[in-house]
């Protein structure tokens, strides 16, 4: 997991994505390919912004 650290990114693989915003992995990967979630990383290890999947979480449970 990355720091986020003077304006540093926190972000995680797949699997803890899920975990974090309480979905499957294969969830995450079609918000990514959808565009609603950025697909971060290299080609072999995707990784997301802690921050940007808690807002999209938010949103779809009506939050903020």
């Amino acid at each position: 997991m990355t720091e986020r650290a003077n304006g540093r990114r926190r972000s995680v693989p797949t699997e803890l994505a899920a975990l974090a915003a309480g979905v499957s992995e294969s969830t995450i990967r079609k918000w990514a390919s959808r565009g609603k979630l950025t697909r971060l990383g290299t080609p072999h290890r995707a990784e997301y912004d802690l921050d940007e999947l808690y807002r999209l979480v938010a949103r779809r449970e009506g939050g903020t």
